[in-house]
């Protein structure tokens, strides 16, 4: 009977404890920082998409396009610049090829790249990518891109009438492009290592550090919100990048309101407060709706047919609307309860926030976008 006890009033405890770890959400270091030299690289280049349904460029609007093919059937040993013919086909398309180098990528893997119209092409449905060599910032060639294109886009055309589903010219090539050349970057000679957080808050960098310190030994110090110092010299890099990737930190967040105006959209964090403040909204509404009516006179008589005006005026003096007071250190939720309960739309609750903002009684920064 003891032990039943014991086991019901634990599991009671088990019960009652949840909802505090319910509002406290970890993650994992890994998921909310970067780590320093660790990134991909951006490569580009430009080539030719053959083999199109006659969706290709206009060889007599896209010179690229012509003077790129010309040049490529040079160096294939077909030499047409000095006939007198004139390019006539719409199979070709001029293409700007756009691809990511990840970290550690080494010469013979391979990287997915994207293609995309340069000339005045319709469709690049169904087209092959010729070589393409893709360079980064430096003028190096860092791959080489080639292969069949897929749009998962169509285009349906009828005498009157058309149809497009998804973007014809643009596509993507899996696995499309060959590693030539890498990015070096030696991560298990490292001394020491930077963490950089991608929502910078002081609050969180001290909560990993301390986390880490408390786990690996002092290791990690605070440089600023942005970023963790990581002391490599006495462990192996790569074991302990793995443990400090996989510890679990609570982040912090500061209270912000976001506004988009231009699409009506409201973002607020749950840490948003505010103090004591009345709000009502509503605003004298006139509505005029003309509904003209024909009157038209009886059989064999000498009347006129004649458009009689009927107007309709309704007034909207906003009378259900009632002024609320939100007390001091309302919530989140309390907020838009209070507002909800105004009858109010987010154009109108844009205009309260600015509002609440502009008395000092919203406890949060106000961001305008």
């Amino acid at each position: 009977m003891f032990f039943m006890r014991l086991i019901l009033a634990s599991f009671l405890g088990v019960i009652l404890l949840l909802p505090f770890f319910a509002d406290a959400a970890t993650v994992r270091i890994k998921d909310i920082t970067d780590m320093e030299g660790v990134r991909s690289n951006q490569l580009i280049g430009y080539g030719l998409v053959v083999g199109l349904n006659g969706t290709g460029d206009r060889l007599t609007n896209s010179i690229f396009t012509r003077e790129t093919l010309i040049s490529m059937l040079n160096r294939l040993g077909v030499n047409i610049r000095n006939q007198e013919t004139q390019l006539q086909t719409h199979d070709v398309a001029a293409v700007m090829v756009t691809a990511d180098l990840p970290a550690f990528t080494h010469g013979g893997n391979r990287i997915d790249v994207t293609v995309s119209a340069a000339g005045d092409s319709s469709s690049l449905t169904g087209g092959t990518l010729l070589v393409t060599p893709l360079m980064a910032a430096d003028g190096e060639v860092y791959a080489v891109a080639q292969g069949s294109l897929a749009t998962n886009a169509f285009t349906a055309r009828g005498a009157a009438a058309s149809i497009t589903r998804n973007v014809p010219t643009s596509g993507h090539i899996t696995n499309g492009a060959v590693v030539e050349r890498e990015v070096p970057f030696d991560l298990a000679h490292r001394h020491s290592l930077h963490l950089s957080l991608r929502n910078p808050d002081l609050t969180t960098a001290s909560r990993i550090a301390a986390v880490i310190n408390r786990t690996l030994g002092y290791i990690a110090s605070v440089q600023d919100p942005r970023t963790v110092l990581i002391n490599l010299t006495t462990n192996d890099p790569i074991t302990t990048l793995a443990r400090i990737g996989d510890l679990t930190v609570t982040p912090d967040s500061p209270a912000k309101v976001i506004i988009d105006e231009a699409s009506g959209t409201i973002i607020m964090g749950a840490d948003v407060r505010i103090s004591t403040v009345a709000v009502s909204q509503g605003n004298l509404t006139v509505q005029v709706t003309e509904t003209p009516e024909v009157s038209q006179p009886g059989p064999f008589s000498d009347g006129q047919t004649a458009i009689v005006p009927r107007t309709n005026i309704n007034v909207d003096t906003g009378k259900n609307h009632h002024l609320t007071v939100l007390p001091t250190g309302a919530t989140l939720r309390e907020l838009v309860s209070g507002l909800n309960a105004l009858g109010v739309g987010p154009r109108d609750m844009i205009s309260i926030l600015q509002a609440i903002k502009a008395d000092g009684a919203l406890q949060a920064e106000l961001e305008m976008r």
